[in-house]
Parts: structure tokens; C-alpha cells; sequence
């Protein structure tokens, strides 16, 4: 019962694997959506700005 062993979840973590004990967390469709909208993933660095200005 600790990292070597696959049921355990600790087992799981160990290996990089995903199963009965260790689920994979499900993707929310609001949470993307809501990021785009605000524009918190859009957003130009201070180089791209500066780079712009000066052509």
C-alpha cells in the first residue's frame, strides 16, 4: 500500500495513471467561456505593445 502499488491512489500519482481511485477532474465549458469574455487570455504582452508603436 504506497507508491508502487496501482490501486491506491498514491499508486496513481506515482505512475501518472487514472482510474477508479484516482478520477480525472472534468472540464467545465462556463469556466473557458467566462475567461475569454473578461479577456484575461487575450492579453498582449508589453513587448507586443511597444513593438507595435514603434512600425
Amino acid at each position: 500500500m504506497g507508491k508502487g502499488d496501482l490501486r491506491t491512489r498514491r499508486g496513481k500519482i506515482f505512475r501518472g495513471t487514472y482510474g477508479k481511485s484516482r478520477p480525472r477532474k472534468k472540464k467545465r465549458k462556463d469556466a473557458a467561456k467566462a475567461q475569454t469574455v473578461t479577456g484575461e487570455q487575450g492579453k498582449e504582452t508589453p513587448t507586443n505593445e511597444a513593438q507595435a508603436t514603434r512600425a
